[in-house]
């Protein structure tokens, strides 16, 4: 006797078409027992300002350079950065398995907000607004000078940031890094083929089947998409082709949420950005990508459509600020 699939039972491969990768879903694993690792609580108390972190206004860093005393937004060049403009080519590879290119660039690092203790949510509208401002501002910048320019926030120790003062960072380079590769190569023949970006095309699929969307806006959605590895993974798409984020429009500035943005200059490209946070199944259990993810493919055990019913059903209250209200609830 067949049995009906289920994606919610059976285990399958989902493509995914902006990267040309599959991802193997097998949320029958929902139902083991975790014997794994645990994460220790995250850190509740954060000083506002501590003159020794060496992101706060005034204060030095590992260059001896001091920083000013600003009051919103600082970018400045990375003490370490993994790329300099000014880096010597390796020259011509002698044989076809030994290959080296140049590569150069510029990194900067980007402060969101003076105060140490707070992240972006907890940030107000006009706040937020600014550090968009600064990305399209920087990225019309470094894009004048460099084929791809890419904004990024690891955020978290579980992360590996151990710098809790909200900032993100800023690379361009002269190359097209692989992930852009394969995005801009897999939009490009999409477009060749139906003759619209696939990025929109997606959007409004996803509007119409609505189980994997999280939030919706006037001008934004934030969804889980239907290939995504990372458990609560999700992608954030303007409603309207957007090729960067110079080309935001104020009201999209100002309702945009925030996210590791790709944008780039080619008419087959949707601006985009992807969240990948690393939890597996809460906040101390932590998605480790070993084993046959490293040596043949992806793999998830919660669906896509069951993790966005998860993160559809979270409040809209930051869990910080939740987390006072009962502080004071039950001092009261």
């Amino acid at each position: 006797m067949a049995t009906t699939f289920r994606a919610s039972e059976h285990q399958h491969i989902r493509y995914n078409p902006l990267q040309d990768e599959w991802v193997l879903v097998s949320a029958h694993r929902m139902k083991r027992p975790w014997q794994g690792q645990v994460e220790p609580p995250l850190l509740t108390t954060v000083p506002r300002h501590d003159p020794h972190n060496p992101l706060c206004p005034g204060a030095t860093r590992a260059n001896g350079e001091v920083n000013p005393h600003y009051e919103g937004t600082f970018l400045f060049d990375n003490d370490f950065p993994a790329l300099q403009p000014d880096a010597p080519s390796p020259g011509p590879s002698d044989h076809p398995l030994f290959q080296a290119e140049a590569a150069r660039g510029v990194c900067k690092v980007m402060c969101f907000h003076p105060w140490s203790d707070v992240t972006l949510p907890l940030m107000s509208v006009p706040e937020i607004r600014a550090v968009v401002d600064a990305w399209a501002s920087v990225t019309e910048e470094l894009g004048a000078q460099y084929p791809w320019v890419q904004i990024f926030e690891n955020k978290g120790a579980m992360m590996g940031c151990s710098n809790p003062h909200p900032h993100c960072q800023v690379w361009a380079s002269s190359f097209l890094p692989d992930v852009a590769q394969r995005e801009e190569r897999s939009q490009r023949a999409y477009q060749s083929q139906h003759g619209e970006p696939l990025l929109m095309e997606y959007g409004r699929q996803e509007l119409l089947r609505k189980d994997r969307l999280v939030l919706t806006s006037e001008h934004w959605l934030v969804l889980v998409p239907f290939w995504a590895v990372w458990p609560f993974q999700t992608l954030l798409l303007p409603r309207r082709h957007v090729r960067r984020l110079p080309e935001l429009t104020p009201a999209e500035r100002d309702g945009a949420p925030i996210g590791s943005e790709a944008g780039a200059n080619w008419d087959h490209w949707q601006l985009h950005a992807h969240y990948y946070p690393p939890l597996l199944r809460s906040a101390t259990v932590r998605k480790f990508m070993v084993g046959y993810e490293m040596l043949a493919q992806a793999q998830r055990d919660l669906t896509p459509e069951q993790a966005a019913e998860r993160l559809r059903a979270l409040p809209e209250v930051h869990y910080r600020l939740g987390q006072k209200d009962r502080e004071t609830a039950a001092i009261a």
